[in-house]
């Protein structure tokens, strides 16, 4: 081969390495779909939500003044996944302050619900009203269920 055709077989390598570079870095990153699991999650919990929970915390999830809770953007609802759960499971008798104002209604208990109906509805709750947190599982309900204490 001579000089002038293996110079451009290396010209054509080069173009064509750096072209296919090129169109990758001006490709869109594929948008992120969220998982088909969670979207279920969220369409049960909506409807579980409504079933059990709607009269007391209403529909936008405000509450009602100086009886139940807001569940928008408050540490009891994007905190502690295990003490959520548990409030589901055991109900919840005690005042609570949430910014400056104090809630004193008592939750009953919902220890009836599946496993997997409790994710769904505390999922739907902690990504729902503003809300933006990680999903609850039901394996996560199964093990405080197990090990459930007040």
């Amino acid at each position: 081969m001579d000089f002038k055709k293996a110079l451009l077989l290396l010209f054509i390598t080069v173009f064509t390495s750096l072209a296919s570079q090129a169109q990758t870095k001006h490709k869109k990153p594929a948008a992120r779909k969220p998982a088909a699991g969670f979207k279920t999650s969220m369409t049960r919990g909506q409807a579980l939500f409504t079933q059990y929970c709607v009269a007391c915390h209403q529909a936008d999830g405000l509450g009602v003044p100086h009886m139940n809770p807001p569940l928008v953007k408050t540490t009891y609802v994007l905190g502690d996944k295990s003490k959520l759960i548990k409030i589901v499971l055991n109900g919840f008798d005690e005042d609570v302050e949430i910014n400056g104002e104090t809630y004193s209604n008592t939750m009953a208990a919902h220890d009836f619900m599946k496993d997997q109906e409790i994710a769904d509805v505390l999922t739907y709750v902690r990504n729902s009203f503003g809300n933006k947190a990680s999903a609850i599982t039901a394996a996560q309900v199964k093990t405080i269920r197990t090990t459930n204490k007040k």
